[in-house]
């Protein structure tokens, strides 16, 4: 070997030995002076060198990582995303996005899910979301509300063109939160995937700010193994404390150009057919069969009338249909079974959480890097929910835990730009 070339390769051998120790020190020693800026200095660039390195400390919540992650927060530079809003093809919005192009296994390419996705804001956490949960297999419908800026939704239909598994919703709603539009969004989109091609068994819906936990492997072996032919809407007989919400008719108004809901002071009917209003989840995995039911169903229809002037009529519309004991796929006797989201509800805090290391809004945790312990150890499929111009690391940290899982999980050759990192010093711990 050329002493020139031996040289420097004892030169760059010993860097990478400094940066590890300096790298594994730095998030196994927590620092407790917090108020000695002098004791906590991070480059800039060091905030991307060892990404893997930095989550793998924030997921077994180790003090300095914590620091350190919040220092890269603040200097966190969102991600490129000028090729979905200018004219690149195809190819290359794929690549430098690391979609992943053909399914991973032979049990995956047997079973398609089909997914409902509402968005209105955020252009990179719907990125982030949509390749996380994409797979050439599957079938996405995008809803963008129609107050969305026009630049959002260019960018979102420049996405959509690339694929031939993913439209827009023939029909969108101006949504309004709690209010009637939410769940006819979510209608709208079914209408368009029961009439698609692709001969899908589930569906699942989720909004801009859910990201998901399991690889879709893993989401599929759920089902199969625990809900096999049955319909996922968690939910109990309405409670007292929320009859109010159908018992009295709301209306939608804007004020100062912000859309709500308010009550009308008018008792509205009884729900039509004698049925039994249930109270659960908005979110719900539910099979095409079941779908098909409550577009066709005397009873569906007559009750999603009646819900137009109630509080968040997605909240009772699926769990109450779904508890009908002749519907496809109905389980009449369940209850709040179902690990569909991780949620972080202010009420609960002390009893099913240690609370929210973000920030509460509407009662919810916006997860912060403090959460990320918690959020990884839930049984749950999906979390809710993040801010990715806010809490840009959590999603970061996740997004790049769940890839290297469904990589691993991979039966097929893996093709280079699936994969989000280059090589790191030492890989990240999954852990459960």
């Amino acid at each position: 070997m050329n002493p020139l070339h031996a040289k420097k390769a004892r030169f760059l051998m010993c860097a990478a030995v400094c940066v590890f120790i300096y790298t594994f020190i730095y998030l196994k020693v927590p620092l407790y002076d917090e108020s000695n800026d002098q004791k906590f200095r991070v480059k800039r660039a060091e905030c991307g060198f060892y990404p893997d390195e930095l989550c793998s400390a924030l997921f077994v919540g180790k003090p300095a990582a914590f620091k350190i992650g919040n220092f890269c927060q603040k200097s966190y530079q969102p991600k490129a995303l000028s090729c979905i809003q200018t004219s690149c093809s195809c190819s290359t919005v794929l690549e430098t996005l690391h979609f992943i192009t053909r399914p991973l296994s032979e049990e995956e390419g047997n079973f398609s899910l089909a997914y409902i996705i509402t968005i209105h804001k955020e252009l990179e956490m719907f990125v982030r979301l949509l390749r996380s949960i994409y797979m050439p297999q599957n079938i996405y419908c995008i809803h963008i509300d129609e107050k969305s800026p026009r630049d959002y939704k260019t960018a979102v239909q420049n996405i959509v063109n690339c694929f031939e598994n993913i439209f827009i919703s023939s029909k969108r709603e101006h949504v309004v939160y709690a209010g009637f539009s939410r769940l006819q969004a979510d209608i709208n989109c079914m209408r368009d995937l029961v009439n698609s091609k692709v001969q899908w068994n589930y569906v699942i819906n989720l909004c801009g700010q859910d990201f998901p936990l399991k690889t879709n492997k893993e989401i599929i072996q759920y089902i199969k193994s625990k809900w096999n032919g049955k319909n996922i809407t968690p939910g109990i007989v309405q409670p007292l404390h929320v009859k109010h919400r159908t018992e009295v008719s709301y209306r939608e108004y804007v004020h100062s150009g912000v859309p709500y809901v308010y009550p009308a002071k008018i008792r509205k009917a009884q729900p039509p057919h004698n049925l039994t209003i249930y109270f659960g989840s908005a979110y719900y995995i539910l099979t095409k069969d079941f779908v098909e039911f409550t577009l066709r169903d005397a009873r569906a229809k007559a009750l999603l009338e009646w819900s137009r002037d109630t509080y968040s009529p997605d909240e009772h519309y699926w769990v109450t249909l779904n508890r009908l004991p002749d519907a496809p796929g109905a389980t009449p006797n369940a209850g709040w079974q179902g690990d569909l989201r991780a949620i972080k509800w202010k009420d609960q805090e002390g009893l099913s959480h240690k609370g929210c290391k973000g920030h509460y809004v509407r009662d919810i945790c916006i997860y912060g890097l403090g959460d990320l312990q918690w959020i990884i150890e839930s049984p749950h499929l999906f979390a809710n929910k993040f801010e990715a111009g806010r809490e840009p690391l959590v999603l970061e940290c996740l997004e790049r835990r769940l890839r290297l899982k469904v990589l691993r999980q991979a039966q097929v050759p893996v093709q280079q730009h699936w994969r989000l990192q280059q090589h790191s010093h030492f890989n990240m711990q999954l852990g459960a």
